[in-house]
C-alpha cells in the first residue's frame, strides 16, 4: 500500500471547500477554480478525490447555480409578473407613488431553448430517418413525408 505522505505536500486547505462553493454559485468552471487556487485542473481533480468535503461543495454550488438559472429561464419562457412602484416627481421631490403589477409575457426564445434542451427528441431542428439503401440509390425522407430519390 502506497504511503499518502510521500511526495510534495498538498496546497489544499479546509477553507477551500467553502470558497469553491461560493465560486460555483457564481458560475465558476473547474478551470476558473484551478486558476483561483493557483493549481492545475489535474490538481483540482485530485482534491475532488482526496477531499470529499471539497468535492461535495463543488457539486452543491454548481447544482444550486444551475437550478437558479433554470428557474429564471422557465419563468421567462412562461411569462411572469411582479409588484413594482412608480414615483412621480416635481422639481426633484417625490410627489406621488403608485404600486402596480409589472407583467412580462412569455418569451418565445426562452421557451424554444427550454424545450430543445429538455425534450431534445421532440424539439430538435433536424430529424433524420434512415430507411436504408435500395440498390445504388439511397432514399431520403423529407419533412413533408415524401420519398425523394437522391443520386450524384
Amino acid at each position: 500500500m502506497a504511503d499518502k505522505n510521500v511526495g510534495r505536500p498538498t496546497k489544499y486547505k479546509t477553507e477551500y471547500a467553502e470558497q469553491a462553493y461560493k465560486l460555483c454559485l457564481l458560475g465558476a468552471t473547474d478551470k476558473e477554480l484551478a486558476d483561483f487556487f493557483s493549481v492545475t485542473e489535474s490538481t483540482l481533480n485530485l482534491w475532488k478525490k482526496e477531499y470529499p468535503e471539497f468535492s461535495e461543495s463543488l457539486k452543491r454550488g454548481k447544482i444550486e447555480a444551475d437550478s437558479l438559472v433554470a428557474s429564471k429561464l422557465f419563468h421567462r419562457a412562461i411569462g411572469y409578473e411582479h409588484k413594482a412602484v412608480k414615483f412621480a416627481t416635481y422639481e426633484g421631490k417625490i410627489t406621488d407613488k403608485v404600486e402596480y403589477i409589472e407583467h412580462y409575457p412569455p418569451d418565445t426564445t426562452a421557451a424554444i431553448f427550454w424545450l430543445k434542451n429538455r425534450q431534445r427528441d421532440k424539439w430538435r431542428d433536424k430529424h433524420e430517418l434512415d430507411i436504408g439503401n435500395t440498390g445504388d440509390k439511397p432514399f431520403i425522407v423529407k419533412l413533408e413525408g415524401e420519398l425523394d430519390e437522391w443520386s450524384k
